[in-house]
């Protein structure tokens, strides 16, 4: 059997642009997603603190050491630049690892630099 589980988490990622003429996604910068461990296109699930909005979509590299957490396409119409986002990835893992897996955490501050980090 397999279970799902957390696997990568963006926690506190402050929203730095939104352009709802892209044709979708969202953009991280590619050094916060290389160390949360998320591919370019690997689909997440996003919770927007500001407003409760949820929604599911793919990454795109941002340029490295930018900070940028870009909401691209229709949800740009979810939040705006400043909002503080949670952003998620899962994995289907075998039950017998389940019991010892940990999820790669990456909590941002200011700049979306990387406050604390856990799983890595």
């Amino acid at each position: 059997m397999q279970v799902y589980l957390l696997k990568s988490k963006i926690h506190r990622a402050r929203v730095t642009g939104a352009n709802v003429d892209y044709e979708g996604s969202l953009t991280i910068a590619s050094d916060l997603m290389e160390k949360a461990g998320l591919l370019p296109y690997e689909r997440i699930l996003c919770g927007n603190t500001a407003n409760g909005a949820r929604w599911e979509t793919y990454v795109i590299p941002g340029a490295k050491g930018s900070g940028d957490i870009v909401l691209n396409g229709a949800v740009a119409r979810l939040g705006r630049p400043g909002d503080v986002i949670t952003i998620m990835s899962f994995a289907a893992v075998d039950a017998a690892e389940a019991k010892d897996w940990k999820p790669r955490v990456i909590v941002l501050g200011p700049g979306n630099v990387i406050e604390t980090e856990r799983g890595i």
